[in-house]
């Protein structure tokens, strides 16, 4: 039964007018755990130039304000496209329909948009760096042979006493 569980979830799926020369966002929320952003969209008429992007909040504002930004995943410019994107920090992502390629036709865009929250094979593992780890290491020597010495004592004055 918990092997059926699934741990995929749909956001969003649904035809978005977006006017030409301009763009509109989906809010993508993470802040809990990461996950994977499946996405995908067809052009249902119009404009044969769109594209999907994902970025962080931060960036959305940097294209709002005309300022250089930074994409995430991006899709060609085209009918359709897809893309399938592992987010690894919790945090609020946009997921940007862009129509600025076309000057002159709008787009009737059909987007699809789903979270994955299962693992790409389990748990993410991270290490230590090796200067951390040989510190934990002594760390627990010490601690271990401490409580060793502190424990041997006491048991040598027990055994002393009449």
């Amino acid at each position: 039964m918990l092997l059926a569980a699934t741990t995929s979830v749909e956001l969003v799926d649904e035809v978005y007018q977006i006017p030409p020369a301009e763009w509109k966002y989906i809010e993508v929320n993470l802040r809990q755990n990461p996950a994977r952003v499946d996405a995908g969209f067809d052009v249902q008429s119009g404009s044969e130039t769109v594209r999907l992007a994902l970025m962080t909040r931060a960036a959305l504002e940097n294209l709002r304000a005309d300022l250089p930004h930074g994409l995430l995943a991006v899709t060609a410019a085209g009918k359709s496209g897809a893309f399938h994107f592992r987010v690894r920090q919790p945090g609020d992502y946009v997921l940007v329909i862009d129509n600025r390629a076309s000057k002159a036709r709008p787009a009737a865009v059909h987007v699809r948009v789903a979270l994955d929250f299962a693992g790409p094979s389990g748990p993410v593992v991270t290490r230590l760096a090796p200067q951390r780890q040989v510190t934990v290491i002594v760390l627990a020597f010490a601690f271990f042979f401490g409580v060793v010495t502190w424990s041997a004592r006491k048991l040598l004055r027990a055994a002393k006493r009449p």
